[in-house]
């Protein structure tokens, strides 16, 4: 009875527009009151200390520091060069320009562990470029926004450190490599639904007539750029640094090319950024450690086992039982965002993961590709919300550009979860 009250309340919470963190506090704060009515203080005082431990871990100092990074390379020039760079190699012509959007934001998800910050600093650029080629702002909106989702995908990324907290025997680095070729993979599906409908709806008339940036002068400005991921993840490969110390080099390197080299960010500047990145990091972390709360209210309340084994029971086999989590993730994902999903559901997940032996990483990889999937899912898609904001647009708009980019997304994680090696090849190769 408890049990179900802990997830009505919540849900109530959340449809009369709680923020998802409160949500989850109150909720779990309140059933772990009713289902210790005769202790002292009604064992309430298991909030504060599962308040602190769900913060309390090593690993969670990377969250800010990469938040600041996308911060500050959005703000530097670097996805300007990068545009600049990418549009010189594949030259002008319909379509182009969609595919750059989405290569640059690729490159970029190398540098920023956040798909949103990615959203913000390629759809600063590309969607008035795109305008200005003659692609409706919806459309380019949908571009941006599905483009921005790989950025979890491909280390450094805010979605495997939080997992990996939650699943010590998924490490950090084990998961930063099993996410490159998806990643990968995913940002090229992305590329043919887009390159497609731009062509076959005659967008971009405009773009063959632009002029066609320089090879080498746009390769000499976005050098700096270029070297960002291969400091950031050669470091970590090579043992300089540890994913958490690499969000410091990162920022560091960014204020560097930003206040130095490009000379784009002023001393005034550093107070909106810094301003900027904390607001969005305690969001983050706030909810992280509310969340500590509600998972506290289902271990105790003795709900998850419960849960895990009519499950595993129903007689669906264990390819059908990751269907309907797939199925039930992807509703899921429409609402919540993708750090709240890991953070609900892993420990309900996670008896389901151990019952049926999947590798640990694998089904990162695959969560992960889901939460990218809800990242630009409407309604609730918090890439599309940026980009929208962006090019001035519904998130309604772009209903009929993105469910194709959907559809290859979708398609990319059905083959991880056919071809397991796809996330798992590269991880053992490195030997993680």
């Amino acid at each position: 009875m408890i049990a179900t009250i802990l997830f009505v309340a919540f849900v109530v919470m959340m449809l009369v527009g709680v923020p998802i963190g409160a949500a989850l506090g109150l909720a779990g704060a309140g059933c772990i009151a009713l289902a210790n009515g005769d202790a002292q203080w009604f064992g309430l005082l298991a909030v504060p200390q599962n308040f602190y431990a769900g913060l309390g871990k090593y690993p969670l100092l990377a969250i800010p520091m990469f938040v600041l990074v996308g911060s500050i390379f959005d703000r530097s020039g670097v996805a300007l060069r990068l545009v600049n760079f990418a549009i010189a190699i594949v030259g002008r012509g319909p379509g182009m320009l969609p595919l750059v959007a989405i290569l640059v934001a690729m490159f970029l998800g190398g540098i920023s562990g956040s798909g949103p910050a990615n959203a913000a600093a390629v759809g600063a650029v590309m969607i008035a470029a795109m305008t200005r080629a003659g692609y409706p702002p919806a459309f380019s909106a949908s571009v941006v926004g599905a483009a921005a989702a790989t950025d979890i995908l491909i280390p450094p990324s805010v979605a495997f450190i939080v997992y990996s907290v939650m699943v010590p025997a998924a490490s950090v680095p084990a998961l930063f490599a099993a996410g490159m070729i998806p990643g990968i993979l995913a940002g090229l599906a992305l590329i043919i639904p887009a390159v497609w409908m731009a062509r076959s709806n005659k967008m971009g008339a405009l773009e063959a007539t632009l002029p066609r940036p320089e090879f080498w002068k746009s390769f000499r400005e976005a050098t700096w750029g270029l070297a960002a991921p291969v400091l950031i993840l050669g470091g970590m490969r090579a043992g300089w640094f540890t994913p958490t110390e690499a969000a410091v080099v990162a920022v560091f390197y960014g204020l560097f090319v930003g206040m130095v080299i490009y000379r784009t960010i002023k001393v005034r500047d550093l107070f909106v950024i810094l301003r900027e990145s904390g607001e969005l990091s305690a969001v983050i972390l706030l909810v992280v450690s509310l969340a500590g709360i509600f998972a506290y209210s289902l271990a105790t309340l003795g709900v998850i086992d419960p849960v895990a084994k009519a499950i595993t029971n129903s007689g669906l086999g264990e390819y059908g039982v990751l269907a309907l989590l797939i199925v039930m993730l992807i509703t899921v994902g429409m609402f919540l965002d993708g750090v709240s999903i890991f953070l609900i559901f892993v420990p309900l997940l996670w008896p389901i993961v151990q019952f049926y032996k999947w590798d640990p990483v694998w089904f990162g990889v695959i969560l992960t590709l889901k939460v990218a999937l809800g990242q630009f899912t409407p309604p609730l898609a918090v890439n599309l919300m940026v980009s929208c904001r962006i090019a001035n647009v519904r998130m309604e708009d772009t209903v009929r550009w993105v469910g194709w980019m959907l559809f290859a997304m979708f398609l990319v994680m059905v083959a991880v979860i056919a071809w397991p090696q796809l996330a798992l090849w590269l991880p053992a190769k490195l030997g993680y």
